[in-house]
């Protein structure tokens, strides 16, 4: 699989927490970035590809014991509505609490746009090359790190360039734009019907997913998010919650933790992606910068973790779509496919953050 690129580090952390309503949220003002390059091509001993047997001496096909009561007790004992699964990869196992509800993703849903874009390089009718302009058009709402290089006559960057950022710093803009590059939640459905993974759905696109989920029609207008931010102040606390209630009662981009653990699983097998577009993949999940202390707080020296995040919208108190689901590996190379998602909550970014990591702690000690 992969070796982890990240040691968690507490001030980079802290800057994570400022990201705060959508699929990801900026924190703070706009910086200037470098033009995007294509990443390097991993090397094996970054990150390789599981196969379906498992290691010898370490077979494994029943859950611990431990984990599934541990699963069960941080489930119940969480102060909301959480979906949590974990699946050995290689033995099919799993555990989970809640893990067949469809729940919100958010940002979570880039990674199958990522696995859309990289069967299209395989069936090359796209080139990680490709040359693309982004409008001002374009523009999507909250997280937008590309958004400061978008000019009067756009800006022009790589499909590779437009990966990395959805996937490494959950660019929304870039996102989006992949998406309609590849036909848009048609084309996106289609691949998880055909790849074999089901229990994923997936939404109307990231303007019209965060505009329907606040009660509002997308107007184009609002390319950038301003216009979109000043329309949902506008409303009242009680509008705003009923089309809130509305999303989490029916998330328009749900998925169960079975799902998101089926697909990963399959990823890191290699039954979705060439062997070179898995890798390609995986070592972008490997490099993500948001979530350093979501699941990524539990690990112990020797595990890694490769994994995408996904956050919601706030309104007063209550927080949806607080997500992290990923790949973790053991030191003796072994690979289980995680997700632990919070459809909704009341507790503080805090709370939230150490529960993740207490699924994270739980997984790892009952293992070892």
């Amino acid at each position: 699989m992969l070796r982890t690129f990240l040691k968690n580090r507490a001030a980079l952390l802290l800057l994570g927490v400022a990201a705060c309503i959508a699929g990801c949220v900026p924190a703070g003002s706009p910086q200037r970035v470098p033009a995007p390059v294509t990443p390097a091509v991993p090397m094996p001993s970054q990150v390789s590809v599981a196969t379906p047997r498992a290691l010898p001496g370490k077979r494994r096909d029943q859950p611990p014991a431990d984990l599934l009561n541990a699963v069960q007790a941080l489930g119940s004992g969480f102060p909301g509505q959480v979906g949590i699964a974990v699946r050995d990869v290689t033995e099919g196992w799993i555990v989970g609490y809640n893990a067949d509800r469809l729940l919100p993703q958010q940002s979570v849903s880039k990674l199958w746009v990522a696995i859309a874009v990289m069967d299209a390089v395989d069936r090359s009718t796209l080139k990680l090359s490709d040359i693309v302009t982004v409008r001002r058009s374009d523009l999507t709402v909250f997280h937008q790190p590309i958004r400061p290089l978008v000019g009067i006559d756009g800006y022009r960057t790589t499909i590779a360039a437009l990966l990395q950022g959805a996937m490494t710093r959950s660019d929304n803009t870039c996102n989006d734009v992949l998406l309609w590059k590849i036909g848009g939640p048609p084309a996106i459905r289609r691949m998880l019907m055909q790849k074999g993974i089901a229990g994923v759905g997936f939404g109307p696109g990231e303007r019209l997913l965060q505009a329907k989920t606040a009660g509002l029609d997308w107007k184009p207008e609002w390319a950038g998010g301003w216009g979109f931010l000043q329309a949902r102040s506008k409303m009242s606390v009680e509008a705003r919650s009923r089309a809130l209630n509305r999303y989490l009662a029916a998330p328009y981009d749900g998925a169960s933790a079975n799902g998101v653990t089926l697909g990963l699983a399959r990823l890191q097998r290699g039954e979705v992606l060439s062997n070179s577009s898995t890798l390609h993949l995986l070592t972008l999940m490997a490099a993500s910068k948001t979530g350093p202390l979501r699941l990524k707080s539990g690990l112990r020296s020797g595990w890694t973790f490769a994994h995408k995040t996904g956050t919601g919208q706030d309104l007063g108190t209550l927080s949806t779509g607080y997500n992290d689901v990923g790949l973790l590996k053991s030191p003796d190379g072994h690979s289980y496919a995680v997700a632990v998602m919070i459809a909704s909550t009341r507790r503080p970014i805090p709370a939230r953050m150490q529960f993740m990591g207490n699924v994270t702690r739980a997984l790892i000690r009952a293992l070892e």
